[in-house]
């Protein structure tokens, strides 16, 4: 069962008719590009909007203050947009997050005046530091999901595909502590902390051997020293672990944290490893949800999307093991450069990026209803 054509053609009207407030919305954040945990313009701007619009808006939300909820309708089914808007350090909207937080609020300014009749409470959440800082796995921790029925977004890339799939990732920051020494006055009273560091990037140089190809590890070096002629008591790294499952990233992780111990032990240095932010998980489609997705994607003439590996990652994926969600990917650059990469934030306000907002607004709205029908 599917939403009335009227009621669709209704929706999409809707969303045509903000669409001077959401291309600007979009340039603005677009302009002022704001990392993890510091978008208080985005979110601002976001809520401002919403509650310009009739929406019951809590901002800060869920302890973090550029998070935001909002709310309309009273219906039974609870659907939630999510909205993202944090850009990359150095590189501002090439992630095109700019693009998801005002697809996100055209779907649900769209819904608003028709979400009672259809029995739907609409949830819009801001969710911050997606690109670092796990914002939604917080977010999932403080509730913010509870009650929800459906979650949905979309992102942009260089290609299209509705059932997205993702890498679950872990971080970890490993700081060595040795004894500080003269190289050649006293070296055997040190403990060279950057040596730890050499034996653990070794043995993970040489762990690779023995791992799947679809698990990952990678980092840099944050701290070695200070100058030649003292042996360094300090050394830092930070390091990322991918794997194509939850379950996997956990075996990783103990395989990765026994190399940096094993630099610690070979050196007789300390070691301390931690997790600076919460794992991001794998991302699962919701099959029901992404169905009707691909039909109104068919019905908006989007491009037939493609079928792809895991490719990325996202703390969405933390909301898909707990909410039913969807997470499709919509083509703004026809593959001439993708996320992270310069030339991706000029894609990010170009005509066909700005397409994207809308027919994002208008599948996600008509998503959001055919879901309701069918529970009805």
């Amino acid at each position: 069962m599917t939403a009335a054509d009227g009621l669709k053609t209704a929706l999409r009207e809707r969303v045509l008719a903000h669409r001077d407030d959401l291309l600007s919305l979009s340039r603005r954040i677009h302009a002022h590009p704001e990392t993890a945990f510091a978008e208080h313009r985005a979110a601002g701007w976001c809520a401002e909007l919403l509650r310009g619009h009739g929406f019951d808006v809590t901002a800060p939300a869920y302890g973090l203050d550029t998070a935001f909820a909002a709310t309309t309708g009273s219906g039974p089914v609870t659907v939630a947009v999510v909205c993202e808007y944090d850009a990359l350090p150095g590189l501002g909207h090439a992630c095109g997050h700019n693009l998801i937080a005002a697809a996100g609020l055209g779907a649900a300014l769209a819904l608003a005046p028709h979400a009672d009749e259809l029995g739907l409470t609409v949830r819009v959440l801001g969710t911050p530091a997606e690109e670092r800082g796990a914002g939604k796995a917080l977010m999932l921790q403080a509730g913010a999901f509870d009650g929800v029925d459906a979650a949905m977004m979309v992102h942009p890339c260089p290609f299209e595909v509705a059932e997205f799939r993702s890498f679950a990732l872990g971080t970890l920051s490993v700081a060595y502590t040795g004894k500080a020494a003269h190289p050649s006055l006293n070296p055997h009273e040190g403990r060279n902390a950057a040596d730890a560091l050499t034996v653990a990037q070794v043995a993970l140089g040489l762990l690779r051997q023995q791992l799947p190809p679809q698990w990952k590890v990678h980092g840099v070096t944050t701290g070695a020293g200070t100058a030649p002629n003292l042996i360094p008591d300090r050394a830092t790294a930070e390091y990322e672990i991918r794997a194509s499952a939850a379950e996997d990233l956990r075996e990783l992780r103990e395989r990765v944290e026994a190399c940096f111990r094993a630099g610690a032990l070979a050196t007789g240095c300390e070691v301390e490893l931690t997790r600076p932010e919460p794992d991001y998980l794998d991302f699962r489609t919701d099959a029901e949800l992404i169905a009707l997705w691909q039909d109104n994607a068919r019905a908006l003439g989007r491009p037939e999307p493609l079928r792809r590996d895991a490719f990325a990652c996202t703390d969405m994926g933390n909301v898909s093991h707990v909410v039913p969600s969807i997470h499709p990917v919509l083509d703004i650059s026809g593959g001439a450069c993708g996320p992270h990469e310069a030339e991706f934030a000029d894609a990010a306000v170009s005509p066909r990026g700005e397409q994207a907002i809308l027919d994002g607004a208008v599948g996600m709205a008509w998503t959001a209803a055919d879901f309701a029908d069918a529970r009805r």
